[in-house]
């Protein structure tokens, strides 16, 4: 364990996890994360509850959007951040409690073995819980994007996971929700970048999703749209 922290610390990363309306699970979250020895961001994306000043409590550093602006905003908000600041990667985390910390050592792990650009978090290698209708939209998605991607992409949708700066530079993301994470994914591959994919915990709880799937499945359908025109370089 020492020893993959250590790659961590000589790499420089930061934990970036956007958030709305999470009071009460990113103070344990966060509090884990420093607890690993990392620094924390997290953007706030328009919350009415108490996460900020929960965030700040337990060691985070908050950026605030103001108002609700979409997860692809908030997510470009921590990137720029992590590039402007000198770190090296960043781990992108959910802040609704499916993703543990305890994971981030696999990242490490993944990172050390492969030298990967991107390491994408796989549910799919032990889906118990997943509610069907996002098992099966997942896996069809993960399937289609690996196709545009020429990569092999087990869990597409999953946003935990380890993207170094270097690609961030070289890619414009212009997504402003969640169809960010297929962006990224499609962006990377066309530059070249190698992707690499880590098995993670499952975890779902009684937790409303904030995915709508009407409309975020026309976003995604959309944004592919635009890829096969040659409208999103």
């Amino acid at each position: 364990m020492a020893f993959i922290q250590g790659v961590l610390e000589i790499m420089k990363i930061a934990i970036i996890i956007p958030a709305h309306n999470e009071a009460q699970t990113i103070g344990p979250l966060v509090g884990a994360v420093r607890a690993l020895g990392y620094d924390c961001i997290v953007i706030d994306d328009g919350s009415v509850d108490h996460t900020d000043a929960v965030a700040i409590k337990a060691g985070a550093v908050v950026l605030k959007t103001g108002i609700k602006s979409g997860k692809g905003n908030a997510l470009k908000a921590g990137f720029d951040h992590v590039l402007k600041n000198g770190y090296e990667a960043a781990i992108a985390m959910d802040g609704d409690g499916q993703h543990s910390p305890s994971d981030i050592a696999a990242f490490a792990a993944c990172y050390q073995n492969t030298n990967a650009d991107i390491i994408n978090g796989n549910r799919m290698h032990n889906p118990r819980g997943m509610p069907l209708v996002r098992l099966i939209t997942n896996r069809f998605m993960s399937w289609l994007i690996s196709l545009f991607c020429r990569q092999s992409i087990p869990d597409t949708q999953c946003g935990f996971r380890l993207i170094k700066t270097k690609v961030l530079k070289a890619i414009k993301l212009t997504s402003s929700d969640f169809e960010i994470e297929t962006e990224v994914l499609i962006k990377a591959s066309k530059k070249g970048f190698k992707i690499a994919s880590v098995d993670i915990q499952t975890i779902y709880r009684d937790e409303k999703s904030k995915i709508q799937p009407v409309r975020d499945t026309f976003r995604f359908m959309a944004y592919l749209g635009r890829e096969l025109l040659g409208k999103n370089d």
